[in-house]
């Protein structure tokens, strides 16, 4: 099918080349005023501005006025946990009124309450509940999403959830890549044997994995109380040998070298980022290495913002995820996300909006596929309600501003 869509106020994030944005290059977000989309079964085949729209139109059978509408990339979101098997709003409560982590955890709560819920969860429900947030993520404009395993904690259930994010890979009409976080943390079991744990990881859950094709990408938790920098080495090592790239979890609580180790790994991304040491900062900005930034973790944990200015100003390549999950930021809404960038870390809306697309593809290595209006690239797009200005997305972030979602040249609902 071709579908010809014209009037588009304005065509934002047009781009010829794949380029990973770096320091200001992410404040530079080319548009076109008063364009014109082609799509060709489900791919960009052409744009420009409605001025040069030759006499070919005419002939289009299948056409969209937008007049009035922004269009732009859909979210890419590089850093999610949306299989769980339940909400943890009871510890919501409980961080409200006083009780601290280690009380939580001490009676079953944290990482340990999703991993209990799970265990006890199908497989089928598991996917059925999956399904419903990742339709509502798409409803919401994210076109691309990467799914961590990391609430199974045992060989039998991570495979589980990995299993379930593969079905997911299978049938859902956006790109999805999957990330093996069997060390999200200790399970009781493990607690005072790690060496156990990490070998179950290394010698049970990992061959398996990669006989089954089930993971793109491996992931740990790099953190005081969690797994240490030589642990997070191990595994990614081991990992990589069956060509799983890393995507780190580091430096969210403290700078423990988890990064340095990271940029050593040449690992895809480094995310949370919250606690950053001007050496950190440094060292990132001398890397190829993106620093995926979850400003609604922050949010929800109230935590200080990640440095995005500093980092950004030092001349890092940053994106934006959404960390989707039941413990920490219980929110897949990229809108909201980029608008807590713009408020929360003083991005610019311009960086937001890069940050949140096409370098989100590539956290995910799915730039030749979306991120960018380019041609070639898949039509997940945003069609915008009628606004009076590009910054005004992130400016009025209580407010659905989006009117319409497509996804492979189709709308979506």
């Amino acid at each position: 099918m071709t579908l010809l869509v014209t009037n588009i106020k304005q065509l934002v994030g047009v781009r010829e080349e794949n380029v990973l944005l770096r320091g200001k290059e992410l404040a530079q977000l080319p548009v076109i005023e008063d364009a014109y989309l082609l799509i060709n079964d489900g791919v960009i085949a052409a744009y420009g501005e409605m001025k040069h729209l030759g006499e070919w139109a005419n002939s289009m059978e299948q056409t969209f006025d937008a007049r009035g509408q922004f269009v732009l990339p859909a979210w890419c979101d590089s850093h999610t946990h949306l299989v769980f098997a339940g909400s943890r709003e009871e510890e919501f409560v409980d961080k409200i009124k006083g009780v601290s982590y280690e009380a939580i955890a001490a009676k079953g709560g944290g990482i340990l309450n999703s991993a209990a819920k799970l265990a006890a969860m199908s497989e089928l429900e598991l996917l059925r509940l999956a399904w419903s947030r990742l339709e509502e993520l798409i409803s919401l404009g994210t076109g691309a999403i990467e799914i961590k395993s990391g609430y199974g904690l045992s060989v039998e259930a991570e495979l589980k959830m990995l299993r379930v994010i593969q079905q997911l890979k299978e049938t859902s009409p956006i790109p999805v890549v999957s990330t093996f976080l069997g060390a999200h943390t200790y399970p009781l079991a493990y607690r005072d044997d790690h060496k156990g744990y990490i070998d179950a990881i290394i010698n049970e859950m990992l061959p398996v994995i990669a006989d089954e094709n089930l993971a793109d990408f491996v992931d740990v938790f790099c953190e005081k109380g969690f797994f240490s920098v030589e642990e997070m080495e191990e595994i990614c090592k081991a990992a990589m040998q069956y060509g799983l790239k890393p995507k780190l979890h580091v430096n969210q609580l403290h700078s423990i070298g988890g990064l340095q180790k990271a940029i050593e790994l040449n690992a895809v991304s480094v995310d949370h980022l919250e606690t950053m040491t001007n050496a950190d900062i440094a060292d990132l900005a001398q890397s190829n290495v993106i620093g995926t930034l979850l400003p609604s973790a922050a949010f929800f944990l109230r935590m200080p913002y990640q440095p995005a200015r500093a980092i950004i100003d030092a001349g890092a390549a940053v994106a934006l995820a959404s960390d989707f999950n039941p413990g920490s930021s219980p929110s897949g809404n990229m809108n909201l996300v980029v608008s807590m960038s713009c408020i929360g870390m003083k991005m610019l809306p311009e960086e937001a909006i890069n940050a949140a697309t096409i370098n989100g593809a590539f956290a995910m290595n799915l730039e030749q596929e979306v991120g960018s209006i380019t041609v070639g690239k898949r039509a997940n797009l945003i069609f915008t309600r009628s606004i009076p200005s590009l910054p005004y997305l992130p400016y009025a972030f209580g407010s659905n501003l989006i009117d319409r979602v497509m996804i492979g040249g189709e709308f979506f609902r």
